[in-house]
C-alpha cells in the first residue's frame, strides 16, 4: 500500500497509554488527519486475525501497545513475550502483507547496562530481565519481517500527562513524606511522552516521504542523569526543597527484575535521517512541569510543605507498570552524549 504523507492513514496501537494517547493527538493536531487509535480492549495485539483487520487499509502503524510490568515479567515471561515479542510479529506480518510502514516503540532493557559511553543504534544487545527479552524478540520481528519498512523506536525513562510515572510520584510523595530515598546508580534519560510522541510522528513521515531509512532509532531525551537527580530537579523546578530527597544505591531496594545500570542511548540515527532530536531531557522537564498534569499537584506539594511532619519512613518507587520507574538516581561519573563515536561495543 502506498499513500502520500498528505492523505497517510495512521494506525495507533496501545492508543490508552501513557505514549499511545499523546501520538494520537499529535497525529490529529495536523490538517486533514486520517488517524485511528485502539486501547488494549479495542485489538488485543496477540490475536493475528484482530491484527490483520485492524492493519487494514492504513498506511503507517504506530505500536505502543505492550506488556510494561518489568516486573510481573518475572512470574509471567511467556505472557509478556506474547505482546511483546509474538504481538509484535503478528503486526510485522500484518504490515509485510499490505506494505505498511511499521513504527515500533521499543526500550533500553533490550541493552545489558554495562558501558560508560551512550548506546550506539546498532551496539551488541543482551537483555537482563523477562521484559528486556520479549521486547528484544519484537525488536527482531520487526528487522526480520519488515528489513525496508519497519521502524524500532527504543525510549526510556518516560514520563508524561497520562498514566502513572515517575515525575507525577515525586510530586505525589512530597506531599505525604517528609523525606524520600531514591535510587541513585543508574544512569538514564528522562524523556517526555510528549516530546517522544513529536519526534515518532515526524519519522513516520519521513518514512513515508522515503527520507528516512528503516532500522533502530533511539527516541531518548538529550543528556542524562540519574533518578535521584531527576528527583531533584522535579523539586527544584516545583519550588520544593530538594535536600528532603536522599541518595541510595539500588541494592537498598531488590526487586524481582535486574535494572541495567546505564540505559543511556545515542542518537545519530536522527543526525542520518535528517530528523531533530529531542530537547535535552531538562527542557522537556520544565516544559512538561508547566502544564497542568504537574502543575496543580507541585502547587499542592508546596503547600503541604509549609507544614511541619513527623519523619517518616523512606519510600523507593520502582519501575514497573505503565512505564513508572524510580529506583534510580545518581551522583557516580557518566557519559552523558548525543553520539557514540569512539566508544567500544560490547
Amino acid at each position: 500500500m502506498t499513500g502520500s504523507v498528505a492523505n497517510a492513514a495512521w494506525l495507533v496501537t496501545g492508543a490508552g497509554g501513557i505514549l499511545g494517547r499523546d501520538v494520537v493527538a499529535e497525529l490529529m493536531a495536523a490538517p486533514s488527519a486520517r488517524v485511528t487509535g485502539l486501547t488494549r480492549g479495542e485489538l488485543d495485539i496477540t490475536d493475528p486475525e484482530a491484527v490483520r483487520a485492524a492493519v487494514a487499509a492504513h498506511h503507517v502503524v504506530v505500536n505502543c501497545a505492550a506488556w510494561t510490568d518489568v516486573d510481573g515479567a518475572e512470574d509471567n515471561e511467556a505472557a509478556a513475550t506474547a505482546v511483546n515479542g509474538t504481538g509484535v510479529r503478528h503486526l510485522a506480518r500484518a504490515c509485510a502483507e499490505t506494505g505498511a510502514i511499521l513504527l515500533h516503540v521499543s526500550t533500553d532493557y533490550v541493552l545489558p547496562g554495562d558501558a560508560g559511553l551512550p548506546y550506539a543504534e546498532d551496539a551488541p544487545t543482551g537483555p537482563l530481565n523477562a521484559y528486556g527479552r520479549g521486547k528484544l524478540l519484537g525488536e527482531r520481528m520487526v528487522a526480520e519481517l519488515l528489513p525496508r519498512t519497519g521502524y524500532t523506536v527504543r525510549t526510556a525513562w518516560l514520563y508524561g500527562e497520562h498514566g502513572h510515572n515517575f515525575v507525577a510520584t515525586m510530586l505525589d510523595l512530597a506531599c505525604r513524606r517528609s523525606t524520600v530515598d531514591v535510587v541513585a546508580d543508574q544512569h538514564g534519560q528522562p524523556t517526555w511522552s510528549a516530546a517522544l510522541a513529536r519526534q515518532v510522528a515526524v519519522l513516520g513521515r519521513a518514512a513515508l516521504a522515503g527520507r528516512a531509512a528503516a532500522g533502530v532509532y533511539h527516541g531518548t531525551a538529550e543528556g542524562c542523569t540519574t533518578w535521584y537527580g531527576l528527583a531533584r530537579e522535579v523539586y527544584r523546578l516545583s519550588g520544593l526543597d530538594p535536600e528532603r530527597l536522599r541518595p541510595v544505591g539500588s541494592v537498598a531496594f531488590p526487586r524481582p527484575a535486574v535494572r541495567p545500570a546505564y540505559g543511556v542511548l545515542a542518537h545519530d540515527g536522527w543526525v542520518r535521517a535528517g530528523v531533530a532530536c529531542q530537547p535535552s531531557w531538562r527542557d522537556q522537564l520544565a516544559a512538561a512541569l508547566a502544564t497542568p498534569r504537574f502543575a496543580g499537584p507541585a502547587a499542592t506539594a508546596r503547600a503541604a510543605g509549609g507544614r511541619p511532619a513527623p519523619p517518616l519512613p523512606h519510600v523507593e518507587t520502582s519501575r514497573g507498570k505503565s512505564g513508572s520507574s524510580g529506583r534510580v538516581g545518581g551522583t557516580a561519573t557518566a557519559v552523558c552524549g548525543r553520539h557514540a563515536s569512539g566508544r567500544t561495543r560490547g
